[in-house]
């Protein structure tokens, strides 16, 4: 494998990962953006119109006409965020040249088509194309009322909202679904152009082969535009409350959902991502053997970390009886912890599976791209084996600071609505 990064300009990074093994082809272009309530919707909707349409191919079905007859080539749009950032974008993959029958330039052909989305984009006065618009915008609104029939995932999204309350942090991905409901076409427009001048820019191609004319165009078409990029700052802790802070809400469900979030000071994300496994991520979990199986007091019971924002969730499904002998059970496992009981079979047992994690990445083109995005993301570059061996290096004695960094910030109650006598 061959990694190469470079600066196209001021605020744009091109990576190139180069693994002969690969039969296809990914590439991805990242905006980089702070979170903002005001903006968050039109951005996820702006870069969500470049994915059905350009101004050569001004349909979706002339789209994907035009992507079918590329052996299946796809074009797809990014929203996610990271720590206090949103992060959007465009998504490419297809056939390599090698593979074509005819030899058809597959990977050119590509090239000229992500351009065209990203610097020739479907417009017409001043505004995103009407159909094109329309359709992403209701597959927006569809896929918020889908988080909403989640619940699990949906009592997440509300812990977070709770934990970060008054932070960029606090804002989804897709903003909220009144903004979706009033942006038009010509907002997306202006927002896409706002990112295109003030956004970071990263760009990341993985091939079988090396492809400088990808890094030449995306060189030449940014230097066509007036850029001023804005710095993005995604670690960033979360500041504990003052006071716990519980919000319980009830909807028609059957499971009541808990999440619990703690907070941390501490910088030391391998020892807290060990701690989170030990702790509840994976069937040899305290919470799971003790909270789940023991005592049965949970459907499931499992924690995460968020380095990036000191912060650290529990969540379960449970029964409202329930609900605070959980807690007392969530809250008694970590004090375990925190004294010292850990075991090195709890610790080998974690090893191995982020072993197994790591192990995973340059399986596919797509899992090389997610690895040094993330390192971009975390300013820290490293190979997978140098991540693991970061991870061997941590002591029980790091793990139990971790743990006892963690203080109670927020918990989040999804209740069920009690039956009236």
């Amino acid at each position: 494998m061959i990694y190469k990064r470079s600066e196209l300009g001021e605020g744009i990074g091109f990576t190139s990962i180069v693994d002969e093994k690969f039969k296809s082809c990914v590439l991805a272009v990242y905006f980089l953006t702070e979170s903002d309530e005001k903006t968050a919707a039109l951005n996820n909707l702006s870069t969500g119109v470049l994915s059905v349409s350009n101004s050569r191919y001004t349909s979706y079905a002339s789209l994907c006409e035009k992507l079918s007859e590329l052996y299946g080539a796809s074009v797809g749009s990014i929203a996610r965020k990271k720590g206090d950032a949103q992060i959007l974008g465009l998504s490419a993959s297809w056939l390599d040249d090698r593979y074509a029958i005819d030899g058809e330039d597959i990977s050119g052909e590509m090239l000229s088509i992500v351009c065209d989305c990203l610097f020739a984009p479907n417009v017409q006065n001043g505004a995103f194309d009407s159909e094109s618009f329309a359709m992403v915008k209701k597959d927006l609104l569809d896929n918020i009322s889908a988080e909403f029939n989640q619940k699990r995932s949906y009592a997440l999204t509300r812990a977070i909202q709770t934990a970060y309350r008054g932070e960029p942090a606090a804002i989804m991905e897709y903003g909220t679904k009144e903004a979706v409901l009033s942006s038009t076409a010509e907002e997306a427009y202006s927002a896409y152009k706002e990112l295109l001048k003030t956004a970071k820019i990263e760009i990341y191609l993985v091939s079988p082969t090396e492809k400088p004319k990808f890094s030449d165009m995306f060189r030449e078409s940014f230097a066509k535009l007036d850029r001023t990029p804005k710095d993005v700052n995604m670690r960033n802790h979360s500041p504990l409350k003052a006071e716990v802070e519980t919000v319980s809400e009830e909807y028609d469900v059957n499971q009541c959902k808990a999440v619990f979030n703690f907070k941390t000071d501490s910088d030391d994300r391998y020892a807290l991502k060990m701690l989170s496994i030990i702790y509840g991520e994976l069937p040899f979990s305290k919470l799971f053997l003790n909270v789940r199986e023991k005592l049965s007091l949970c459907y499931y019971c499992t924690s995460r970390s968020i380095s990036v924002k000191g912060a650290f969730f529990v969540d379960c499904g449970v029964e409202r009886k329930n609900i605070e002998k959980a807690k007392d059970e969530i809250l008694a496992q970590l004090e375990e912890i925190k004294k010292g009981n850990i075991s090195d079979t709890e610790i080998q047992g974690t090893l191995l599976a982020l072993d197994n994690a790591v192990s995973q990445v340059g399986d596919s083109p797509s899992s090389y791209v997610h690895w040094y995005a993330d390192c971009f993301f975390e300013n820290d570059y490293y190979t997978p084996e140098e991540h693991f061996r970061r991870f061997c290096d941590v002591t029980k004695e790091r793990i139990i600071a971790a743990a006892n960094s963690l203080k109670l910030d927020s918990i989040y109650l999804m209740l069920n609505k009690e039956v009236q006598e």
